[in-house]
């Protein structure tokens, strides 16, 4: 690799954008210009220990904890927004990062017994930071529990990221596969719906990829305002949508399949060009068939739609 393709390619990299720290931008070089202070301040006032007295167990082990406190400092600022709850556990890290540091810097200098801000920052900094991350953890919890709520209809007792498809932020055809799979193994009564929409293809030929996307948010949106508390919705593949009815007999699985196929056939969707767009809801169910495969039952109920 030459000189111009390595430029490409670091210019081609996505660097993740950090949260503020107390509405600091900066604060990550807050952070090493304190571990870069410290480090002057041995520098000054110690002498180096020689090679023979470092204790290599010492210095691997702290120094991975100053390296691992770092690199969740890091991965935390780049996967949260600010706030309340992501101040306290950046703060939190940073002065565990800084008490580990001192305590990996003793592992080389040595300084004169007359000073002690390296042990009063040895003991002040790391239980402070322990302190401020189960704070941060306490609110975290709260903010989980309200959060949790919000994806009630999205998901069910497991959660897995990798299952959630990218357009409508709902499960995909394999996470509904598992949770028909558990109600199978707990031996309880289910229902399985499944809805697809006249004309989509003349939607996605006419107006874009984009618009359609749109019109699919839309629908989930309105899926899961008319679905229960404990039911399921998931994308199943295209203009898909499965939906899981756990407990829900024949009767209640005919009423709520006809609940959202009136729901979806009043949706008016607004283009971004101005054009109301209507579709037509066409919605199979069946009961969960214990013996039957998961993924036999959610294919059999995509080929009724055709």
């Amino acid at each position: 690799m030459n000189i111009s393709s390595a430029r490409r390619l670091i210019a081609s990299l996505e660097v993740p954008t950090l949260a503020p720290v107390l509405g600091l931008a900066g604060f990550g070089r807050l952070v090493l210009l304190a571990m870069a202070l410290v480090l002057y301040c041995f520098q000054d006032q110690s002498i180096a220990k020689p090679l023979a007295r470092w204790n290599w167990m010492d210095i691997v082990g702290e120094g991975g904890m100053v390296l691992m406190a770092g690199v969740w400092l890091m991965q935390l600022r780049a996967s949260r927004p600010a706030g309340r709850v992501t101040d306290l556990l950046c703060l939190g890290l940073a002065a565990m990062l800084l008490g580990e540091w001192v305590d990996a810097l003793d592992e080389f200098m040595q300084l004169p017994k007359s000073v002690l801000w390296d042990n009063w920052l040895e003991s002040t900094l790391v239980p402070l930071g322990m302190l401020l991350v189960t704070m941060g953890l306490h609110h975290w919890r709260q903010e989980h529990r309200v959060l949790t709520e919000q994806l009630l209809r999205r998901e069910r007792i497991f959660r897995d990221h990798r299952s959630m498809e990218g357009v409508t932020q709902l499960g995909d055809a394999g996470y509904m596969t598992a949770q028909v799979g558990l109600e199978q193994r707990m031996q309880r009564p289910a229902a399985l719906l499944m809805l697809g929409f006249e004309d989509f293809q003349t939607v996605v030929r006419e107006q874009g990829l984009a618009e359609a996307d749109r019109l699919l948010q839309a629908l989930s949106h309105l899926l899961l305002l008319n679905l229960p508390p404990d039911a399921l919705l998931c994308r199943y593949a295209a203009d898909r949508f499965c939906v899981l009815l756990p407990g829900a007999l024949a009767d209640a699985a005919q009423r709520q399949a006809q609940h959202l196929q009136a729901a979806v056939n009043h949706l008016g969707h607004h283009t971004r060009a101005g054009l109301r767009l209507q579709l037509a809801a066409r919605c199979a169910w069946s009961l969960v068939q214990p013996q039957v495969p998961a993924d036999e039952q959610l294919l059999d109920l995509a080929r009724r739609l055709v």
